[in-house]
């Protein structure tokens, strides 16, 4: 993907053609990458679902920006309407069905290519799957870590519930079922006494 000769001096090699997005997302850190300032980002937005896994993202504000597939001599060139999102990714970018729609472009997930039509013929866009291993690699680490954050979080919610009623003597014993009064001396109702649990059998 190129976006104006700036984003192609920073080598945006991770991105991310997901036919199944809805969206097309540009994450912050690419942003600052392409030296595009965040005050240019449109407020006309609404929270989605599916990027981060079981949760519901809120993006920073969209923005309109050109994205070029090809090569200098058979090019198409298309402005596409990204989200950007503040949290980070492991891609530079996600393109989505509107990007598909707007390039006409068909996915062969097999070969790891995508074909678009172009001035002068068809432009194919590929990779390596050793890329696009590295890139899953990558994806399910970030992920992994990410679950294991929301469980400690979740942890540490569970305990605060747990905080005992500071008013209670930390020295008190509450049992857990019904008590009676045992004296040591059976022969008298006075002195040393224990407490027992009044279920237990009289043996």
């Amino acid at each position: 993907m190129i976006v104006d000769p700036i984003i192609a001096e920073t080598r945006l090699t991770k991105v991310l053609m997901d036919g199944g997005s809805g969206l097309n997302i540009l994450y912050a850190e690419t942003l600052a990458l392409m030296g595009i300032s965040k005050s240019r980002l449109r407020n006309d937005t609404s929270p989605f679902h599916g990027v981060v896994l079981g949760h519901r993202a809120h993006p920073l504000g969209q923005i309109d920006l050109p994205v070029c597939f090809g090569t200098p001599d058979n090019f198409r060139r298309e402005v596409l309407t990204f989200d950007v999102v503040g949290f980070p990714g492991t891609y530079h970018a996600i393109l989505g069905r509107p990007c598909y729609a707007k390039f006409m472009a068909v996915p062969n997930y097999t070969y790891l290519k995508h074909k678009m039509p172009g001035p002068k013929g068809i432009i194919t866009v590929s990779t390596t799957s050793q890329h696009a291993y590295q890139c899953d690699v990558e994806c399910i680490e970030q992920a992994e870590a990410l679950a294991e954050s929301l469980a400690i979080l979740t942890g540490l919610g569970d305990c605060d519930q747990d905080i005992p009623d500071p008013k209670r003597n930390a020295g008190s014993f509450e049992p857990a079922e019904e008590t009676k009064l045992v004296f040591l001396d059976l022969g008298t109702s006075e002195g040393r006494a224990l407490r027992i649990s009044s279920g237990l059998d009289p043996k």
